[in-house]
């Protein structure tokens, strides 16, 4: 694994998108920073850290994506890579809250951004973002929000945890590769709230009760109505309100 620390930049995706055209550069080639001025999250959120406290990566990853379809399986294997590293350091309460959100009990710890382009060659490029919040314990204002250090009351090491998170994804694509089946059905066991009667809102900011079940083959979830039917909602027809 190729690593390339730096100590601010606007985006590690940015820069590890910038970098990616290079023809010899590594599969799972990681960039981390400990200050970011412009990161993002899903949808154009804003994404803050304090400087030094937190996990900020970006990593490569090539040869693994062959079709548009297969997009979603990049989030499963990335999304159960850092939660099978924070279950090995006892952090409580692991769920992943559809699509890409990392939580302990009901506060988000983590967020994940991918971003895919797909090359002249047909093939797909991913360049996926993790933000971890691991030391920083002031949330003032993210009444949602934590971190490793205010769930557990001890400080990590970052790039141990980098490490596990990077051997996990490996070990994960190869995996998808094989048997993708298993590892979806593994990522609906983490789903938050899943099966839980949960108030949502539509696109058209509708609100509607329903009961999370799982997730379709590209990655939609499936939610159970009040009429018992499923229906199928993408990243921005559907918001938990929680």
């Amino acid at each position: 694994m190729k690593l390339i620390k730096l100590d601010a930049i606007d985006s590690t995706n940015e820069f590890l998108k910038g970098i990616s055209t290079q023809p010899d550069l590594e599969n799972f080639t990681v960039v981390t920073a400990e200050n970011q001025t412009k990161g993002k999250g899903q949808m154009g959120a804003v994404w803050n850290s304090e400087v030094g406290k937190n996990l900020i990566m970006s990593v490569l990853v090539k040869d693994f994506l062959k079709d548009i379809n297969e997009i979603f399986n990049l989030n499963i294997a990335v999304s159960l890579a850092v939660i099978t590293a924070l279950k090995k350091n006892n952090i409580p309460d692991l769920s992943i809250k559809w699509p890409n959100d990392i939580l302990s009990a009901n506060k988000k710890i983590g967020g994940i951004l991918i971003e895919n382009s797909i090359k002249s060659d047909g093939t797909i490029l991913s360049i996926v973002g993790l933000g971890l919040n691991v030391n920083q314990t002031n949330f003032e204002g993210l009444p949602k929000a934590s971190s490793l250090a205010v769930v557990t009351g001890k400080e990590f090491d970052k790039e141990k945890l980098l490490l596990d998170i990077i051997t996990n994804l490996e070990m994960n694509v190869a995996e998808s590769k094989l048997n993708p089946a298993s590892l979806r059905q593994q990522f609906v066991d983490f789903l938050y709230k899943k099966d839980i009667p949960m108030p949502f809102a539509n696109s058209k900011d509708e609100k509607f009760m329903g009961m999370i079940q799982g997730i379709s083959t590209i990655g939609k979830l499936q939610v159970l109505l009040e009429d018992d039917s499923v229906a199928e909602f993408d990243i921005k027809e559907i918001q938990m309100l929680y």
